[in-house]
């Protein structure tokens, strides 16, 4: 593999906290995985973004791919809000409120993920784990 190509030569993702927290929300709300992604060539900083997809390319492109959950707190991650159950026999006007009060508690949950960034993760590469420094750009 080439400089360009080896994933070990990144040092520090540069992250979006919104996008990550996005990335999570999306996993646990929709079909499809959503990561963020970093692209070739690779070199001591790269930016991570958003990825949302149904079949893993990253063989394909080269790309590193960076699960939304191994960049938040574990605090973050064990306390994202669950949709309760909804009886079968609930009516839509029960329904419609159990919904509308799990998305208010998602967006508390993402006010307050987005400040529980890591400050390190590793990256799955060929040649096994390689640590980095996860950079936060867009905090508060």
């Amino acid at each position: 593999m080439t400089a360009d190509g080896d994933p070990s030569s990144i040092r520090s993702i540069a992250v979006s906290a919104t996008d990550v927290v996005d990335a999570y929300v999306y996993g646990r709300e929709n079909p499809g995985t959503a990561v963020l992604r970093a692209t070739p060539p690779f070199h001591g900083r790269m930016r991570a973004r958003i990825h949302v997809y149904h079949e893993d390319d990253a063989r394909v492109t080269g790309a590193v791919h960076v699960s939304p959950d191994a960049l938040l707190e574990d605090d973050a991650v064990a306390n994202y809000p669950t949709l309760e159950d909804k009886r079968a026999d609930a009516s839509a006007e029960e329904t419609d409120r159990i919904r509308k009060r799990h998305a208010e508690a998602v967006d508390d949950w993402r006010e307050r993920a987005r400040g529980a960034i890591v400050d390190a993760t590793t990256l799955e590469t060929d040649d096994g784990p390689h640590a980095v420094d996860v950079k936060t750009l867009d905090i508060g």
